[in-house]
């Protein structure tokens, strides 16, 4: 005799969910945890000395010494240029030396002494650069201005008499849209020229 089967199909197990085609269903699935909250990054803080006067800032780690004098220290002559070591708007002195401050961490300059172009004239008194990049114009649109005078200060505190050929080369990481350089040049020339007179008259001076 053939056993009776209950209509509706063969019978199902506990937990055998299937759908109306007969395919079983995936269970649920239970919902995802968020993540835990991250703890935030330790801020670093450093003493550096910029134009002269002891600064202690904190600041964030991924910052670069361009970054931290513009918006930490609220230092804005020290331009933003290309961000890739290749023009020069961004040089300042680092211990004496000019440095590509968008290519150096903030955090590298923990007990530094920095200049910027905001240290450079004496008072209301303009550094001969300064004074001759007006006065010949060298510097027009002046948003190269700032890298070239602390390159350019550099320079002379080397080599107080440097050739045209030494002046181009001093600066051949510094590019102008403006000028075509022949005013930078003899700026710079002018202004060896001014330091050297004002070296020697003060030195009659003090007789």
């Amino acid at each position: 005799m053939t056993p009776h089967r209950r209509a509706g199909g063969p019978k199902r197990r506990r937990g055998d969910e299937r759908d109306a085609a007969g395919v079983p269903e995936a269970p649920a699935r239970e919902p995802a945890k968020a993540p835990a909250p991250r703890e935030p990054l330790a801020r670093p803080r450093i003493a550096l000395t910029v134009n002269g006067e002891r600064q202690d800032v904190t600041f964030d780690g991924y910052k670069t010494l361009l970054e931290v004098l513009r918006e930490d220290l609220s230092l804005t002559g020290t331009k933003h240029g290309c961000e890739l070591g290749e023009c020069g708007a961004c040089a300042v002195l680092v211990d004496g030396r000019p440095v590509l401050s968008c290519l150096l961490l903030g955090v590298e300059c923990d007990g530094a002494d920095v200049t910027t172009i905001e240290g450079v004239a004496d008072g209301p008194e303009l550094h001969p650069i300064q004074a001759r990049l007006a006065d010949l114009g060298g510097s027009q649109c002046g948003y190269c201005t700032p890298g070239i005078v602390l390159t350019a200060k550099h320079l002379l505190e080397k080599n107080p008499a440097p050739s045209r050929e030494q002046i181009a080369d001093a600066l051949s990481g510094n590019l102008c849209r403006c000028t075509g350089y022949l005013q930078i040049f003899e700026a710079v020339e002018a202004a060896a020229n001014d330091i050297v007179r004002r070296a020697s008259y003060v030195g009659k001076a003090s007789q």
